[in-house]
């Protein structure tokens, strides 16, 4: 008599035949699962091959509180707005209804054609809500007193040097989950995975030259 399934489960001993894998149900499951990489490729890789390696990043989308959070940073400034690695312009979005003139950077032609339709749809002017497929390493980024980053902890020191050198004394900075190393912020808001910082440039520039006697430019 066979084993029921109790005895099977039972007996640390028993050994189960294999399970039978049929051939269109495997191959369905590979058409499938190819699919979904090649569906998250879409929105994440295009465009990485025009950036190096070390400062590639991954598209991840802000949440609603830490929008929420960097809004609450740039509350009482005005001006123009970079944010770099904009996305889906949710947070240029936010940003352009309180009254800041917002580029978005993005080099996912996908993400920038989304950004660029809701904008139009919305009525939203390019001069109150611009999305740009730039690289923004390679962008002057002078121009801008306010600039937002939800980017990699591995880019932040090297994004902190360039602006250094290219913002106005004037600017504010928010790094979002990822802050940059050896900045003292000037505030914060959130916690965890929605925690963003704000970044006085002229105080960093300050701090940084107090710090090592020299003046950084």
């Amino acid at each position: 008599m066979e084993d029921s399934i109790d005895v099977i489960l039972q007996d640390p001993c028993t050994v189960l035949p294999p399970p039978k894998h049929h051939p269109v149900v495997t191959a369905c499951t590979g058409a499938l699962l190819t699919g979904v990489y090649g569906l998250w490729s879409l929105f994440v890789l295009p465009g990485f091959r025009k950036i190096p390696w070390r400062l590639k990043v991954p598209y991840v989308p802000s949440s609603k509180d830490q929008t929420l959070n960097i809004m609450k940073l740039l509350k009482g400034r005005t001006g123009r707005l970079a944010d770099l690695g904009s996305g889906d312009g949710r947070l240029v979005f936010a940003a352009s209804a309180a009254g800041f003139q917002c580029t978005g950077f993005e080099i996912n032609s996908i993400l920038l054609t989304y950004a660029r339709t809701k904008a139009h749809w919305t009525g939203l002017p390019s001069n109150q809500a611009n999305f740009v497929n730039k690289d923004f390493w390679k962008t002057d980024l002078s121009s801008y007193n306010n600039v937002t980053a939800f980017l990699a902890p591995g880019v932040m020191e090297v994004l902190g040097e360039k602006l250094l050198k290219e913002l106005p004394d004037d600017a504010c900075v928010i790094a979002c989950r990822f802050p940059f190393p050896n900045w003292p912020h000037q505030a914060s808001a959130g916690s965890g995975l929605d925690q963003t910082w704000a970044y006085d440039i002229s105080a960093v520039r300050e701090n940084l030259k107090n710090a090592s006697g020299t003046v950084v430019l």
